[in-house]
């Protein structure tokens, strides 16, 4: 092994922890000039209840507060848990806001203090999936407010059925007029983006996209074997040369490979408890499917039964392998933290599932 796996969590954090590797990342992948950067806290607590939430890198740059964050294994909950890190991306910014404005009462005839949200600024947060498409084959997919007519109009079946191609000029010039309308800034709506971008997809389909060599790279480094000449093409661009000095194993320590072997022995087996349940789920679904589809064809049943088993063998397989999961990562030596953190279970469920399992259950 030359350098240590971009995508392991403890790796991403120290390359993405330099703001100039941050910014370029940055400039690539949004195709922008980024003339200032703050780096800002990443942990940060939002109730008295709440337990810590950790980004694993956070910034504000021009007109923008921004998160980036790396996932490497599939949760089932990752659309909810990064919708809440997003809208966190907002709320968060309470800390930064003027405190107060005065507004005079004419009816009262005093003066009231009042939070003024205009300095609120967009909000982007990118997802760097390792391993999960979302079954897209497109590169990444952004997610961002926009009025429901968009999507009524792009839904509406009866409307693309006519052959008036006037009907439907009119329909999107009334569409746009209104996706358009930036009264009280409606238009700040449009610029909060959530962006799920998917490693496998954008180094199959090699795009030479400015951002694509990041992907790149980071697939040549999850190659345990990888070697010097694995990154030759990366050679002289100071931002890359800066990454691999970071990741070379000479800046490792004996407990960084010990990690390295821990992590993918761990990843290795969850890909295999998920893989087995999903297998049987599969199996199940198309036993199930087919039954039913003989009613409406055996071609379209095999179909339903496919699509369905894969959804619940991967439903099934999830809950029923997360305490093996759970078990496994304490094996390892992850703290109760840790495992909660990676499997987004409570604290709680995990201390019951490992005192069940000592208590021999």
């Amino acid at each position: 092994m030359y350098l240590a796996p971009l995508n392991y969590d403890r790796y991403f954090k120290k390359v993405f922890s330099d703001d100039k590797i941050c910014q370029r990342f940055l400039e690539d992948f949004l195709n922008v000039t980024i003339t200032s950067l703050e780096k800002l806290p990443e942990k940060q607590r939002v109730t008295d209840d709440a337990r810590l939430v950790e980004f694993d890198y956070r910034c504000q740059i021009d007109n923008a507060y921004v998160i980036i964050d790396m996932q490497q294994w599939y949760k089932p909950d990752i659309t909810q848990r990064f919708y809440l890190y997003h809208a966190l991306n907002t709320g968060l910014q309470l800390e930064r806001l003027p405190k107060e404005r005065f507004l005079f009462d004419k009816k009262s005839m005093k003066v009231k203090k009042i939070t003024d949200y205009r300095g609120l600024e967009p909000a982007l947060t990118l997802i760097w999936l390792a391993d999960d498409t979302f079954h897209f084959e497109e590169n990444y997919m952004a997610y961002t407010m926009a009025p429901e007519l968009v999507l009524e109009f792009i839904k509406d079946e009866r409307l693309w059925c006519k052959s008036e191609i006037m009907t439907l000029l009119d329909e999107r010039n009334r569409v746009l007029k209104i996706a358009q309308n930036s009264t009280k800034e409606l238009d700040f709506l449009t610029r909060n983006r959530l962006i799920f971008m998917f490693q496998p997809n954008i180094v199959k389909n090699g795009q030479k996209k400015g951002y694509e060599q990041w992907f790149r790279f980071a697939e040549k480094s999850r190659n345990l074997e990888n070697a010097e000449d694995d990154f030759a093409e990366f050679r002289g661009d100071a931002v890359f040369e800066e990454i691999i000095r970071r990741l070379n194993k000479g800046e490792l320590t004996e407990e960084d490979f010990e990690y390295i072997e821990n992590e993918q022995e761990m990843w290795e087996e969850v890909n295999r408890l998920e893989k087995g349940y999903y297998k049987d789920g599969v199996k199940d679904g198309q036993k199930e499917g087919f039954r039913e589809g003989q009613q409406v064809g055996r071609e379209e049943g095999r179909e339903e039964g496919r699509e369905e088993g894969r959804e619940e063998g991967r439903e099934e397989g999830r809950e029923e392998g997360r305490a093996e999961i759970v078990l496994m990562m304490h094996r390892k030596g992850k703290n109760v933290e840790e495992i909660a953190d990676l499997t987004d279970l409570s604290l709680e469920t995990v201390q019951a599932i490992i005192q069940w399992a000592l208590s021999g259950g």
